[in-house]
């Protein structure tokens, strides 16, 4: 006997047992003696996820939920069963993610839920009981609201440790993606693209790749001859943004999927992309719009220090008569960078003089900016403390700068591990799915 009827047949006597209770119970109470007289319909299973089930009445809330959100929006819905295949493809994959957190072990306790939510109340500027009372009027109860973020935050943790916590930057992808040219283009730094996905299986054969091709090239004919691409992607995307209208946002260059940035870079707005052929399938892309950055001047300081550091020998009151003795020197006409050579703790700036170079805003610790900042050209510090040390810092002089291609390069090397972490994710998720046994029962 297979799992599928083992677990049909154990179904069916829980049925008949629920039954055997209401007929039992309506005797001692003196109802009628018929159990089918009033029979509460039992949710019914429309999927089978590993070990677990989902059922009608969740795949109906999603969906009425789905409903509302697009009717707010204006968007032309989709035919039904589009609608629901696409909120059982979503089901089915949380339901696998939640199933890999439990066997690793992931949870998320009730002080951690309630600070999360707390957040987002804070975030809308409203009380608990008012997000309460909002999330009521739009139709959701409390308790699933907090179902639901107990799961977003156990997957987000899954992700961290499955995927994000095994990407890595190096300088070389860095420098590669600079070279391009794409990362450093100051009229395109974010781009906002919907996307489909025609998928094909992770071992597929020629014929499924033909298959695949054939139909996004007819998407493709179809979206170029005035089809909308929202409506289109909520129909015949296989994205994990298809129930969005395959509306990927508003993205930074270094967030872009490699696929994708080396085609918009030169797509102008409203342009459909050929079919873009990956291992999972066939992409196509549309750019709604794009927009630059802005001039970033900063205000950076020149400035040199010598360090003294506190330990069981040397005392914060030794540190500071030091640097009091060393900073009466340097006005008596000693020179700071012989004296930093030959005094300062801070090994890297002592070789140069003590000379930090050019600083922005926030390179330094609060308490070092402070003292620097309230100098004049040429002006010494007094002795001061910070989490390192005794200093003094004299203050050479001040320029504004453009740190526009400092800041799209900081930009680049912090969001380019979140192309990076997309693409493991969607892989990762492919093979959730593919190695999990799921039997649909919709009708």
């Amino acid at each position: 006997m297979g799992s599928t009827t083992v677990m049909t047949y154990s179904l069916f006597n829980n049925t008949v047992r629920v039954l055997l209770l209401m007929a039992l119970g309506a005797q001692v109470y003196g109802a009628s003696p018929d159990p089918f007289d009033e029979i509460v319909e039992v949710d019914s299973i429309v999927a089978i996820v590993n070990d677990n089930v989902i059922v009608r009445s969740k795949v109906d809330n999603n969906l009425n939920q789905l409903l509302a959100r697009l009717e707010q929006s204006g968007t032309r819905i989709p035919p039904a069963r589009v609608l629901e295949r696409q909120v059982m493809d979503h089901l089915i994959s949380q339901e696998l993610q939640l199933q890999a957190a439990k066997r690793a072990g992931i949870s998320v306790d009730d002080q951690t839920l309630a600070g999360a939510i707390g957040n987002i109340a804070r975030r809308n500027n409203l009380s608990i009981s008012e997000l309460r009372d909002a999330l009521e009027a739009d139709g959701m109860s409390f308790s699933r609201f907090r179902e639901e973020m107990r799961n977003e935050i156990i997957i987000g943790r899954l992700r961290t440790q499955e995927v994000r916590n095994r990407i890595s930057v190096t300088d070389q992808e860095l420098n590669n993606f600079l070279a391009s040219g794409i990362g450093l283009n100051p009229q395109r730094t974010e781009y906002h693209v919907l996307h489909i996905l025609v998928a094909t299986p992770e071992a597929a054969s020629p014929e499924d790749i033909q298959g695949a091709r054939q139909k996004a090239e007819t998407l493709v004919q179809e979206l170029r001859g005035g089809a909308d691409f929202r409506r289109t992607a909520m129909i015949e995307s296989n994205g994990r943004e298809a129930l969005e209208g395959g509306d990927l946002g508003w993205l930074k260059v270094g967030e872009l999927p490699s696929l994708i940035a080396d085609r918009v870079a030169t797509m102008q707005r409203g342009d459909i992309s050929d079919p873009i052929r990956t291992s999972g399938g066939y992409h196509i892309i549309t750019l709604e719009d794009y927009k630059g950055s802005e001039q970033h001047m900063v205000t950076q300081t020149h400035a040199r220090h010598i360090l003294i550091t506190t330990n069981q020998v040397v005392s914060d009151d030794d540190a500071r008569t030091r640097l009091e003795q060393l900073r009466e020197r340097i006005v008596q006409g000693d020179d700071f960078a012989t004296l930093a050579r030959s005094h300062s703790d801070d090994k890297a700036s002592a070789i140069k003089g003590g000379d930090l170079g050019w600083v922005n805003p926030g390179d330094l610790v609060p308490q070092f900016e402070e003292q620097m900042d309230q100098l004049g050209a040429g002006e010494l510090s007094p002795p001061f403390e910070t989490q390192f040390g005794w200093h003094i810092v004299q203050m050479l002089e001040r320029r504004d700068h453009d740190g526009t291609e400092e800041i799209l390069k900081n930009e680049a090397k912090e969001t380019i591990r979140k192309r990076k972490t997309d693409e493991a994710t969607d892989l990762w998720l492919r093979r959730l799915r593919d190695e999990a046994y799921v039997e649909l029962r919709l009708r």
